[in-house]
């Protein structure tokens, strides 16, 4: 190979490692040919997804000075039939923009004091909440722990901190006699633990944003053997929301770089109460037997007796 094959060969590299990392709407954005003003609207809104992802098309138009039908014409040169598959895109396009430095960086940039950032990421939390509250629809919270309990295994996933939010989930079944595990360890050891389950037992997986790799490859692999799915994610166009057989959403939108896991706390709550109170009679049962290892003092910590001038501890 000369050296102007080589250079040719590197440029398609380069081009096809671009599209390969590029979002949907970027890779339509670089393929259609678009009047120079509306390349200029779809460059500042790309440039800037976390003012604009959140927009309706006449409030898009408002934040750029041009008409909605300027909006949705620009978008349907895209290809796009409609502005709710576009505003799909333009989401995933923002999530795959945030980072822990992206985040710490515009929170830095705030005019706050140090408690000023603390007592905002205290109303953020309350938001989601709020959120969380509000459109929550509990039905499918009783779907879900119905399938819990028609489940003989349950597997809870959960990648780096979302470790957390699965282990505190299966801790939460076991007590009232649901064979539920959170695994740890190397992806290799989840992959075995997949390849345990059957149709008759339940992955639930929980990611947000762009969604890890390994929890997404463990609810592929599930799919594929034909185990039953659910996911915990904070957006109906994420992967694992795309990809699992059900979902229920719970923002983690925080000024903080590590998300805020508020409201999927609150959920794992609700889940677990769910489970609690759709059989209570099995679950009073189980947490029977362990009411006297609650009562007794080898449970808990006491401080060691110290013999005082009177006989007592002091």
């Amino acid at each position: 190979m000369n050296s102007v094959q080589a250079r040719a060969t590197a440029k398609r590299s380069t081009r096809a490692s671009r599209h390969a990392s590029a979002t949907p709407l970027e890779v339509r954005f670089a393929r259609t040919e678009l009047s120079r003003q509306r390349r200029q609207l779809m460059r500042a809104i790309l440039d800037n997804p976390k003012e604009a992802y959140f927009l309706s098309s006449r409030e898009l138009g408002r934040r750029y000075n041009v008409d909605a039908a300027t909006i949705v014409r620009t978008i349907q040169a895209l290809g796009y039939q409609r502005f709710a598959d576009f505003a799909a895109d333009l989401r995933e396009h923002f999530v795959r923009q945030i980072t822990p430095y992206t985040v710490a960086k515009a929170a830095s940039q705030e005019k706050r004091s140090v408690g000023g950032h603390v007592e905002h990421g205290l109303a953020r939390d309350s938001e989601n909440l709020s959120v969380l509250k509000s459109t929550l629809e509990t039905d499918r919270v009783i779907e879900l722990a119905t399938r819990i309990h028609r489940s003989q295994r349950i597997l809870v996933v959960g990648v780096d901190l979302a470790a957390s939010l699965a282990w505190f989930l299966a801790y939460g079944l076991r007590p009232v006699g649901l064979d539920a595990e959170a695994p740890i360890g190397s992806a290799g050891n989840l992959q075995h633990k997949i390849d345990l389950l059957t149709s008759k037992d339940l992955l639930i997986a929980i990611s947000f944003g762009r969604c890890l790799r390994d929890t997404m490859h463990a609810v592929l692999r599930a799919k594929s053997r034909g185990v039953p799915t659910f996911g915990i994610t904070d957006g109906s166009t994420t992967p694992i929301a795309m990809h699992c057989d059900a979902h229920l959403l719970a923002p983690i939108s925080s000024p903080s770089f590590t998300g805020s896991y508020v409201a999927p706390m609150a959920l794992i709550n609700a889940i677990t109460l769910a489970c609690t109170h759709l059989q209570p009679k099995r679950a009073l049962a189980i947490l029977r037997r362990t009411e006297k290892d609650y009562r007794s003092g080898e449970r808990w910590y006491q401080e060691p007796l110290r013999a005082g001038t009177n006989g007592r501890s002091r």
